[in-house]
């Protein structure tokens, strides 16, 4: 079994990213490093289309940062601000990368193990057994890689306060309710269903997967006139692409469309 803060796995186009430190799996500062890196290559990586982001073993996703390492991570980093710009900047990697990325909730999802699903497009439960929440008011702190700035935009502002004001752990059919959470899925299903959700995202085609993702993720900062501006830009550039071609010809003939054949 590997010690490596986090594993990967590619299948075919969807690569699945493991937080490997069960049963807790804590992110330790050898995590972040890794993820940064990794990040930042499967942004540059033409392969791969859809990624999934888990946890070893079927106990918790992951309870956050190793907070007993937490004073010696942020001396290696040179200080408070640059061990949380780190976490601040791999989570907004991810938030705007052009590929969708899919996170899976089950067990303890605490502090940065919602923080970094929140960055996420896709966001999977387990209906029994999730506790999701951001807990660091019990600690006489507050939420850090940006918890407190994108759970509003999710969830909305009165979901959001009720939860990190009281530390308010929440259960995988409520994550669904409150739309913190795409679907629900029984805990034996969840991680084989968030890699065919991956495959099927990474069969659409490429061009235009990118360019929804990218006006959709920009749109809640801009007026009405951007972001139809982004959507008339999005037309431009699939508009007469192999993809395209490729989708028309397939409902002319009456079959499921093949993309990103070339």
């Amino acid at each position: 079994m590997s010690d490596a803060p986090l594993l990967t796995e590619t299948r075919g186009a969807v690569m699945i990213i493991t937080i490997n430190d069960a049963p807790w799996n804590r992110m330790s500062a050898a995590f972040m490093d890794e993820l940064e890196t990794l990040v930042a290559d499967i942004a540059k990586n033409d392969d791969i289309r859809a990624v999934v982001l888990t946890g070893a073993g079927d106990k918790n996703f992951s309870v956050g940062m190793n907070l007993k390492e937490i004073g010696t991570a942020i001396q290696a980093k040179g200080g408070q601000d640059a061990f949380f710009d780190q976490r601040w900047n791999v989570v907004s990697a991810i938030e705007n990368m052009d590929k969708p990325w899919i996170a899976t909730f089950f067990g303890n999802c605490l502090g940065g193990g919602l923080e970094l699903p929140l960055g996420c497009h896709f966001r999977l439960a387990a209906e029994e057994g999730c506790q999701i929440g951001l807990p660091e008011m019990d600690l006489g702190a507050v939420p850090a890689w940006g918890g407190s700035a994108r759970l509003p935009r999710v969830v909305g502002r009165t979901h959001a306060i009720d939860m990190i004001l009281r530390g308010k752990k929440i259960s995988g059919p409520e994550a669904f309710r409150i739309s913190l959470a795409n679907e629900v899925w029984p805990l034996g299903e969840l991680k084989d269903r968030a890699i065919a959700l991956a495959e099927e995202l990474a069969a659409q085609p490429r061009l235009a997967v990118q360019a929804m993702l990218g006006a959709l993720m920009s749109s809640p900062t801009k007026t009405l006139e951007e972001s139809l501006a982004d959507e008339r830009a999005a037309v431009h550039l699939t508009s007469g692409t192999p993809d395209a071609q490729e989708g028309i010809m397939a409902f002319l003939e009456k079959r499921k469309p093949v993309f990103n054949q070339s």
